[in-house]
């Protein structure tokens, strides 16, 4: 679980209650799957394990029809989820808690085009693949002038979205959203597109993670955004151990409640210096101690892994673009090379996607998942970089960083920066509801253009043209 460290309040947004997956855009929705004739499960590239070959990664685990085949897949994952809706979220009486930049439209299309959407813009946005409504409810709440559709393969999963909808953002935001009770591969047979579609933590539980990612990106409008969230292969290693080895004791058996309380038990039997029991214990048993989340982590029947080349073979056959991982210090070489001039010059030198696979091997247990933004051509970027583009704009103070009005505050990540007292009185000066304009408030606080661009590419603060 990701403990996410109350961000936004100051700037009229509550802090994140305990325990909602969101700091790193880990909350997974449920996932779709529907029959297809002729089809084979396949990974476009993903390193697949059977689970009777120790050489590679997660199969389908389903045994109670044909293997790899659509109605199987359908049907386990859907036991899965009608037997653990997930997340397991509590429900709550009031606005939901916190804020996530990947769910605020604005935000996210910042960081995609680096400038802020028209104020008047109409947004449509698709929650696929979106369990309990965990996420739906953020996408709800932080985009007040959005339609939001909740899509989800799990009829009680999407029960318990529509409870949380109607409690925690009220009626009148109920009547934005549509739900969906359908798998991804039927996107096709639905209407219009979307400015933004959020797909967390399910292609990977679908039988085509391909089939499943071009379903979504011909729901995209042009110039549209896509989140998506993958299981990585090297950071989950235990994880699948163990996953086979429930499956062994089990003896194929599709039983959840079993498998959940096996678990344990061998947890608990191992002994302390195991690798398994030691990786649980400090990366995941604090999330773990609901059932829920501990079926979804160990005895999901359908799971892809990835590795960074195996990502960009399924984005390259999208027909999508790369945009960027929406967690990007993660995969800063710096971090783990910087401290040799040589080789962090020679990394450097490298194409982009050598540098971030170079992350994964040398630091695999920081990888346990990919998180990252894909658009629809053509996606127009803005380029700040000459002085009188920049003044032309109109300023924004980021809603999601924490500390403000002091010299010391939190970005939108929670990692925390040091103002210039220039900057500071620059953000003053642009800090209402409907900004304020830059060159005014440059003039004002005698900031330089590049004091003001550190807080433009820390997404400190966000420009609209």
């Amino acid at each position: 679980m990701a403990f996410v460290v109350p961000v936004g309040a100051h700037r009229g947004l509550p802090a994140l209650r305990h325990g909602a997956r969101v700091g790193t855009g880990a909350l997974s929705g449920t996932c779709g799957a529907v029959k297809s004739p002729g089809r084979t499960a396949t990974a476009c590239g993903s390193l697949r394990m059977s689970l009777n070959k120790p050489e590679g990664l997660a199969a389908p685990m389903s045994d109670s029809k044909a293997p790899g085949s659509f109605d199987a897949i359908t049907s386990d994952v859907e036991k899965l989820y009608n037997t653990y809706p997930f997340p397991p979220d509590p429900l709550i009486d009031e606005a939901p808690i916190g804020y996530n930049w990947r769910w605020h439209y604005p935000s996210a299309y910042g960081f995609c085009t680096g400038r802020m959407p028209p104020a008047d813009a109409s947004i449509e946005i698709l929650d696929a693949g979106c369990g309990t409504g965990c996420g739906t409810e953020y996408l709800v709440h932080l985009n007040p002038n959005a339609r939001v559709t909740a899509l989800d393969l799990s009829a009680e999963a999407l029960k318990v979205a529509k409870e949380r909808i109607a409690r925690s953002c009220g009626q009148q935001a109920l009547d934005r959203v549509e739900f969906e009770h359908r798998s991804l591969f039927e996107l096709e047979n639905m209407d219009g597109a979307y400015d933004h579609i959020n797909c967390v933590g399910v292609i990977h539980h679908t039988p085509d993670p391909q089939r499943a990612l071009n379903a979504l990106a011909s729901k995209l409008k042009p110039g549209g955004i896509l989140h998506i969230f993958v299981y990585a292969l090297y950071g989950r290693w235990e994880i699948r151990l163990m996953q086979r080895a429930l499956r062994i004791l089990q003896r194929g058996k599709l039983d959840f409640k079993e498998g959940v309380r096996l678990g344990r038990k061998v947890f608990a039997a191992l002994p302390e210096n195991n690798r398994l029991r030691q990786r649980e214990q400090t990366r995941w048993a604090q999330e773990n101690q609901r059932d829920s989340t501990f079926s979804d982590m160990y005895l999901h029947p359908q799971e892809y892994d990835y590795t960074v080349p195996s990502v960009f073979e399924m984005i390259d056959a999208s027909g999508l673009e790369f945009v960027g991982f929406s967690n990007p210090r993660n995969f800063d070489l710096k971090r783990l090379l910087g401290n040799d001039e040589e080789l962090i010059a020679l990394a450097e030198s490298l194409p982009l996607r050598e540098k971030l696979e170079l992350v994964e091997l040398l630091d695999p247990e920081s990888v346990t998942h990919f998180e990252f933004f894909l658009a629809k051509p053509p996606l127009r970027k803005s380029d700040w970089s000459s002085e009188d583009t920049l003044r032309a704009a109109k300023g924004f103070v980021s809603p999601c960083i924490h500390g403000f009005p002091g010299n010391f505050i939190f970005d939108r990540d929670y990692f925390p920066v040091q103002l210039k007292e220039a900057q500071k009185e620059f953000m003053k000066a642009i800090d209402t509801p409907e900004g304020g304009s830059v060159a005014a408030a440059m003039d004002a606080s005698k900031i330089t253009q590049s004091e003001l661009m550190e807080l433009v590419e820390q997404s400190i603060v966000m420009l609209q043209e």
